[in-house]
């Protein structure tokens, strides 16, 4: 199985019974949650390292690691951890690592969303660097923003040669949907 998911990996909105407990993230609140055993879920999306599920008419999302209480194979986030004999940092890998990173509600990955606003690498005088993001939400209230800035931050820390990730909320300028790619807006309808 790939390392990352896509909504084909998993049996989409069919009733699933947990096979044992479950941690998880209430959507949109972002509270964290566990779902018992025996409890009925149903996929709505699986991107990237997660998958969002309906549970009692609430959304929940479950991280890769968790995906065996659903009866599917867990996903470790890996990267290749060698450094580079140089000791850069590799930015298309970082953009890599964040067009993994999906909203629990919308099935478009952040970087398509258009809610990086900025990537800088900068090399610290001790060794190593530090990546600076500076990104957004859809909406300067949602709830899932600490868990998006926590998954931003974990998988650009698994990028070679990354020894600080410092990512920078911001609600300026304001996220409109002109800003997502085309392609995204295709996959949305919003043309």
């Amino acid at each position: 199985m790939r390392p990352y998911l896509q909504n084909n990996d998993i049996k989409m909105d069919e009733a699933i019974t947990l096979e044992r407990d479950c941690d998880a993230i209430l959507i949109p609140q972002g509270t964290p949650i566990t779902l018992p055993k025996g409890s009925v879920v149903f996929v709505t999306q699986a991107l990237g390292t997660s998958c969002t599920v309906n549970v009692n008419g609430n959304l929940a999302r479950i991280e890769g690691k968790d995906l065996d209480a659903l009866g599917y194979e867990p996903i470790e986030e890996n990267l290749e951890s060698a450094s580079a004999e140089d000791g850069k940092v590799d930015e298309q890998l970082i953009w890599q690592q964040l067009s993994t990173c999906y909203d629990p509600e919308i099935p478009v990955n952040i970087v398509e969303l258009g809610l990086i606003y900025d990537v800088k690498i900068e090399p610290l005088e001790e060794g190593g660097n530090r990546v600076n993001v500076t990104m957004t939400l859809t909406a300067p209230g949602c709830g899932m923003g600490d868990i998006l800035v926590d998954d931003v931050r974990r998988k650009i820390e698994a990028v070679p040669n990354v020894t600080e990730v410092n990512v920078e909320m911001t609600f300026d300028p304001p996220w409109n949907q002109s800003m997502m790619s085309e392609a995204a807006r295709l996959q949305m309808g919003l043309f």
